[in-house]
């Protein structure tokens, strides 16, 4: 049986083609399921992606599985916390701001559409398909993705710079970045 093709950033390790096949770029409209996404995002921010993925569990268990309403309350005892915490990188900067992003997020359901509205509205609810052939072809961000984090900094977000909000635009499925050689790219472009 032949092997399938992948995207090339996908590593043959069990869990990144669970990630690659499963999730990435599926159209997704969860709020705490983009929550979960935009704060794991900000945690990769000069680590690996595949680091996260390790840490995942460790993260939806220490994040009450990104509950924004309960983290939206955690204290500083918290934060002592999850600073130690093995499970999830310990990094206080990273750490205050997933509890920042859930008051944001809270925020942003109370003036109405939420994380899922915000994002989707960006593409009147559809996602932006690209044709990579290759990697070469993938930006690390767009026009698209600064005027994304722009809002979401307004809105009192951290750690949403342009290439973290592209990434979690490609995690989310608002942008199908699947290399058209990929198993995955009809798969998603049928999801549209």
């Amino acid at each position: 049986m032949a092997e399938k093709t992948r995207c090339a950033w996908c590593s043959p390790d069990p869990l990144y083609r669970a990630y690659h096949d499963t999730e990435w770029g599926v159209p997704l409209h969860d709020e705490r399921a983009l929550f979960e996404l935009l704060t794991l995002e900000g945690a990769q921010a000069g680590l690996s992606w595949f680091t996260i993925l390790k840490k995942r569990e460790g993260y939806r268990r220490a994040f009450h599985d990104f509950d924004a309403e309960r983290i939206a309350r955690y204290t500083e005892a918290d934060v002592a916390r999850l600073m130690a915490d093995a499970g999830i990188v310990r990094n206080r900067l990273k750490i205050e701001s997933t509890i920042t992003n859930a008051r944001a997020t809270l925020a942003l359901r109370d003036a109405g559409g939420g994380l899922n509205g915000y994002f989707w509205d960006f593409v009147d609810g559809r996602p932006i398909v690209n044709a990579p052939a290759d990697l070469s072809q993938v930006p690390a961000r767009t026009p698209l993705s600064d005027a994304i984090s722009k809002g979401l900094k307004k809105r009192g977000f951290k750690f949403v710079g342009s290439t973290i909000v592209y990434a979690h635009m490609q995690a989310m499925g608002l942008v199908n970045d699947h290399t058209t050689d990929c198993f995955r790219y009809a798969d998603t472009l049928r999801m549209a």
